[in-house]
């Protein structure tokens, strides 16, 4: 039980399920998570890289979850590192961290990975900080061209293997042939390749982290209804634009539930990996090394006098990272239950001081 200290606000907060998926229980996770990755920020560009898959690929990954999923974060961060490493390019080893999306904004099925990339990295020798050209990254044809080839080689390689399961309308494509003819058109369409504009600072990639590492396909705030009429929800088409891009769907509940087990992953599979000067074999090696270079012994989100760093407590009353829904201000837990223990009623609001 939670209360605010500001306008007394009280509300439960009840056992979480710790399901990764799970649209509740993910937020502590993210916010473990973030502190955990805040040493590893450094004083440098950093840039937001998409890979997207075409559908016809998305669509077998219905059934090959762990293949396909494995094989679009796999490639899509040998692309980055390959190319960096070009000297025609940057010629740096650069740091990356991946995170796999499978969803859209209205739960339907597009499997994509969102990459934060170091702008810069180390030269081959380890002696010097390679930084890009301010504001350009590297060029997104150039990393569409290799992550389309290198991912259609990897799928091919698969299905020789026998690592691929076809049903239904895909069925005929158990078929070495057969699959040879249908990957015949991905080899010319266009990959979708997307890299934004260089984040504001390191604050802006925590920021954007905390928004995108621990997602899943929707979240409670996004939950308008559930009624005779179905399951009431706002979604984003980004085929609009201004105020009429945000709009709402109502779904049967088995059209909903459908849409939202489309994102379940297999157990086991990592949806946040690390890469290149990140990769969690050689991590603290490589960012010592890297902040020895660019003259930045302590992480600027982290430059604060330890004097002045807040004491870790284990007192069950300290305030929650939960903001109150009314005010705003922190909540602060104010009683705890175990499993069958019923609450005490709940306590009457404090009243305002004259």
């Amino acid at each position: 039980m939670e209360q605010c200290d500001a306008c007394g606000h009280i509300q439960i907060a009840y056992n979480s399920c710790r399901n990764r998926h799970c649209p509740k229980c993910q937020g502590a996770a993210a916010q473990q998570w973030l502190a955990a990755r805040e040493a590893d920020l450094l004083p440098v560009e950093y840039y937001h890289v998409v890979f997207t898959l075409p559908a016809p690929i998305a669509d077998i990954a219905y059934d090959n979850k762990r293949v396909v999923y494995g094989l679009l974060m796999q490639v899509a961060a040998e692309t980055l590192l390959s190319i960096a490493a070009d000297p025609k390019h940057l010629g740096a080893r650069i740091g990356l961290t991946a995170v796999l999306h499978t969803w859209g904004s209205a739960m339907t099925h597009h499997p994509h990975v969102h990459c934060i990339v170091t702008g810069g990295g180390l030269s081959p020798d380890g002696e010097r900080w390679v930084a890009c050209r301010p504001g350009f990254f590297l060029p997104v044809r150039v990393l569409s061209r290799l992550f389309r080839r290198r991912f259609l080689e990897q799928l091919g390689a698969a299905q020789q293997a026998g690592d691929l399961a076809f049903f239904g309308e895909h069925a005929h494509l158990a078929a070495p042939e057969a699959f040879a003819a249908w990957l015949a058109p991905l080899r010319r369409q266009e990959w979708v390749v997307y890299a934004k504009a260089p984040f504001a600072g390191p604050e802006a990639v925590l920021a954007y982290l905390s928004r995108y590492t621990h997602r899943v396909a929707i979240s409670n705030t996004r939950l308008i209804a559930d009624d005779a009429q179905g399951i009431t929800f706002t979604w984003k088409d980004y085929r609009t634009s201004g105020r009429h891009r945000h709009k709402r769907m109502t779904l049967a509940p088995e059209e909903f539930m459908r849409r939202f087990l489309l994102h379940v992953l297999p157990c086991g599979l990592h949806r946040i990996r690390h890469y290149g000067l990140l990769a969690n074999t050689a991590r603290v090696r490589n960012l010592e090394r890297a902040r020895a270079l660019l003259t930045a012994p302590v992480n600027p989100i982290l430059a604060i006098p330890v004097a002045m760093e807040p004491a870790a407590s284990s007192d069950p009353s300290t305030t929650t990272a939960r903001p109150c829904p009314c005010c705003g201000a922190p909540l602060r837990i104010i009683e705890t239950f175990m499993r069958g223990q019923v609450p005490r009623a709940v306590p009457s609001p404090r009243s305002a001081s004259p």
